[in-house]
């Protein structure tokens, strides 16, 4: 089990840098942010476990799972990660705070109604569903969760993660263009972004590298790492297009990346 970072220390690893497309190089949508006694995961899109033990973190060492919304390149492996806490070697010393947008509960019971007594993990689980109100900001131990909904699905959320040092970092989630998005990032010390397709290919709900440099240059983000890639996203060069709108520190995500943040 590889330790947290120090108490001044936020530490980012990208787990999935890609989508619901296999892919034998990028996972589908996760992100682990480490902060003191704390390792949190966004989403956990199918490849999330494996990429997990690759970053030193042991299922039982996760102390809160985040959604961004409930498509499966998000998350796939919510019921094998619930399942594998079962295993007495994964038993938990503390509960596992489990957080998602409008109808995250019902979300989760539905599952429950399907999978029973094998993600059933009763006396170890809190969840928490966050409303859709633009600012909506939660004190956890440690660290503190600001939300806002953002264009992509009903319950979409972008999360911002401030550490009581003054770090702070943003998962914007799948998004498409995003006044919301704009306000929860400002000044941030990163955002993490989707740009899912190539410019020349926006659909609607998603990014493009472009777009993704506009939000991140009017909210004036001390660093950018791009994620959520398709396929098409490896036939061209992704970064200049970024550049056309975004001049600051820019960053393409991979598997296992990992940025350290001072928090002082």
């Amino acid at each position: 089990m590889q330790t947290n970072p120090g108490k001044n220390k936020l530490s980012v690893t990208i787990l999935g840098s890609g989508t619901c497309v296999p892919s034998l190089d990028r996972s589908a949508c996760a992100v682990l942010m480490r902060t003191g006694d704390n390792n949190l995961v966004f989403d956990t899109g199918p490849g999330t476990m494996r990429r997990l033990l690759e970053a030193g973190v042991l299922v039982s060492d996760v102390s809160h799972l985040f959604f961004s919304h409930f498509h499966p390149d998000h998350t796939g492996e919510l019921v094998p990660f619930l399942f594998s806490s079962k295993y007495p070697e994964n038993i938990r010393k503390k509960n596992l705070i489990l957080c998602g947008g409008p109808g995250f509960v019902n979300f989760y019971h539905q599952l429950k109604s399907v999978y029973h007594e094998w993600i059933d993990v009763s006396g170890l689980l809190d969840l928490v569903e966050f409303g859709h109100t633009p600012g909506e900001t939660h004190l956890f131990d440690g660290f503190t969760v600001s939300v806002t909904p953002v264009a992509h699905s009903p319950e979409s959320l972008a999360y911002k993660v401030t550490t009581p040092e003054g770090a702070s970092v943003v998962y914007s989630g799948d998004t498409d263009d995003s006044e919301n998005l704009i306000a929860l990032s400002q000044n941030a010390d990163l955002l993490i972004c989707e740009s899912a397709l190539p410019d020349s290919m926006k659909v609607p709900g998603h990014l493009t590298p472009s777009y993704a440099g506009r939000i991140a240059a009017r909210a004036n983000v001390k660093q950018l790492v791009l994620t959520h890639f398709y396929p098409e996203c490896e036939t061209v060069d992704i970064f200049q297009q970024c550049r056309k709108t975004y001049s600051g520190p820019l960053i393409l995500a991979k598997d296992l990346l990992t940025i350290e943040l001072d928090t002082v």
